[in-house]
């Protein structure tokens, strides 16, 4: 079932199938920083294509391969690639593949790696495509709210920020539906939620929307704060509108319930204050380092099959 699976959307995945990588993930914490000592992966290869900027995908990914045994091999500046003389993302794919045994891609535009996989005969596991999804990204998320609360049924999440261009509460959304959850969806009116995910979800669990997080912050158990994307407007007087006007405050924090957990998937701007950092609310950076064992996670089922 695992052996060469892609991973381009979390909607390719059942319920089951997340709890697997769940599990086989709190498998692999104790290895996330001294490395698998049986190398699994020692005779495998990972490609790494960012086609556009990464700090914690990439090196998270880099050092799950690592921490197995596998090879690293990939770009993360294009400058130095054929893509600035003109190849094309599939004739890029087709190269790779024969040089490694599973490709990691990021790439700014929606579907790239639904595309990839359409013509790779490795397996390709997408690290976020433009405004579209981040799948890998959502199994680390639900691993942090599981570990970090114990449970994924029966919990009242909130999401805030850019809910219209953020690929990761697109993903995120649509996993978080799967469970017993009541979801509050925190945002401008200009950046809601996109209809089609909205009308999806909403048939599995209980969704409200909401313009201001005072409204709901006390019945909270996971608030999970995303950066208004600049990068991502199509518009920038659309943007200047909504910048800055999404953040977390100290004083939502006195409202809130002492066993909130705070998640971000970074880089965060102003959205939350370093001063938050120190609450024990705060799990975004440990969150971040659940990515290794997510990831090691992974790559051990699609390229074992175990």
């Amino acid at each position: 079932m695992w052996l060469n699976k892609d991973i381009v959307s979390i909607g390719d995945f059942s319920k089951e199938e997340i709890l697997e990588v769940l599990e086989r993930s709190e498998n692999m914490v104790s290895y996330a920083k001294t490395g698998h000592p049986e190398k699994p992966l020692r005779d495998k290869i990972v490609a790494t294509l960012f086609f556009e900027p990464s700090t914690r995908t990439r090196l998270s990914f880099e050092s799950a391969a690592m921490r197995m045994g596998a090879g690293i091999l990939g770009f993360g500046a294009l400058e130095s690639t054929s893509v600035v003389k003109g190849e094309t993302l599939i004739d890029t794919v087709r190269i790779v593949e024969s040089y490694s045994d599973v490709i990691v891609i990021r790439h700014p535009m929606e579907g790239a790696a639904r595309l990839a996989s359409e013509f790779a005969q490795v397996p390709v596991i997408n690290a976020g495509d433009g405004a579209g999804q981040h799948p890998t990204q959502t199994l680390l998320d639900l691993f942090t709210i599981k570990r970090e609360l114990g449970k994924l049924d029966n919990i009242c999440v909130g999401i805030m920020g850019d809910l219209k261009y953020g690929r990761t509460v697109h993903s995120l959304s649509k996993a978080l539906s799967l469970f017993k959850i009541d979801l509050h969806l925190i945002s401008p009116e200009t950046l809601k939620m996109p209809k089609h995910i909205l009308k999806d979800i909403s048939t599995k669990i209980k969704v409200q929307e909401h313009e201001d997080l005072e409204e709901i912050v006390q019945d909270l158990d996971v608030l999970y704060v995303t950066r208004i994307q600049k990068e991502r407007f199509p518009d920038p007087e659309e943007y200047k509108k909504v910048a800055g006007s999404y953040y977390l405050k100290t004083s939502h924090l006195q409202k809130a319930k002492k066993s909130l957990i705070i998640m971000h998937p970074l880089p965060r701007v102003d959205e939350i204050p370093v001063e938050i950092d120190n609450y024990p609310q705060a799990r975004y950076f440990k969150q971040a380092a659940y990515g290794v064992p997510v990831r090691m996670a992974i790559l051990d089922l699609i390229l074992r099959g175990e």
